[in-house]
């Protein structure tokens, strides 16, 4: 299980997402720039041990209105070839020194983990604490599951949200696997059904009645996203070509 350092980084990653969210088409802010708040989250382990995988929720304050973001990150001790247009920014850690953060869909280390946890291969953990798992975030799947490890993936960025499109090898082999398809949902509309998060964040190629976007519990309004309250509940959906599979995630907030 990954090590939680207590330590520093600099600069932290508030500050390189506020500068950074801008820059993405589906960012909903004004000119001005965010102000950000953690709102919640949770990580999952690299087997190899080498690349730190974070899921991560944010709520930027600066509008009429909270703005919440799912942003999947992965931290690595060594640039990640060819990822040059998925880099957050890179940061001083007090521990591990000079670390590369990346947007976590460009990262196949983070899709396969992502794609292991869905079909109950691993197990999320608790965002803040070591050695700990977090049994408040569930996943579930339907269909097949595929055995398989992720090489590589292309990514289309929009408005609505994010398409990864992963190209795998059977476990262990070089040989081709499956071409998986999964819709990553970006903005968290806290009082929005499911149906009508479905509609609103369709992307091309993706069957909305297979995906289900993430919303927030209606007890859990806007204005207190990030905020102290009750636990708040989150789906996230996730569509693929070969099996459709939803994941019932818990946030502290």
């Amino acid at each position: 299980m990954a090590v939680i350092h207590r330590t520093t980084m600099t600069p932290g990653k508030l500050e390189l997402l506020t500068a950074w969210l801008p820059t993405r088409p589906w960012y909903l802010g004004a000119a001005g720039g965010p102000e950000l708040a953690k709102a919640g989250g949770f990580r999952l382990d690299d087997p190899e041990g080498e690349v730190g995988i974070e899921f991560m929720v944010v709520t930027d304050t600066s509008g009429e209105k909270p703005v919440s973001y799912h942003v999947p990150l992965s931290y690595r001790g060594v640039p990640l070839d060819g990822a040059d247009e998925a880099l957050v920014g890179t940061s001083e850690h007090g521990v591990l020194g000079k670390r590369w953060l990346y947007d976590g869909a460009h990262d196949p280390v983070l899709v396969g983990q992502l794609l292991a946890f869905l079909q109950g291969r691993a197990a999320a953990q608790a965002q803040g604490l070591s050695d700990t798992a977090d049994p408040s975030v569930t996943g579930y799947f339907t269909g097949a599951g595929v055995s398989a490890e992720v090489a590589s993936v292309a990514i289309t960025d929009g408005e609505h949200g994010t398409v990864v499109v992963a190209e795998t090898v059977a476990a262990g082999s070089s040989e081709p696997g499956s071409t998986l398809t999964l819709q990553v949902t970006r903005v968290l509309r806290p009082e929005q059904s499911a149906q009508q998060e479905q509609q609103e964040q369709q992307v091309p190629g993706i069957d909305p009645s297979e995906a289900l976007g993430p919303v927030w519990s209606r007890d859990l309004v806007s204005p207190r996203c990030g905020k102290a309250g009750g636990p708040g509940v989150k789906r996230w959906g996730v569509s693929t070509s070969t099996f459709g599979c939803r994941v019932g995630v818990h946030l502290p907030v």
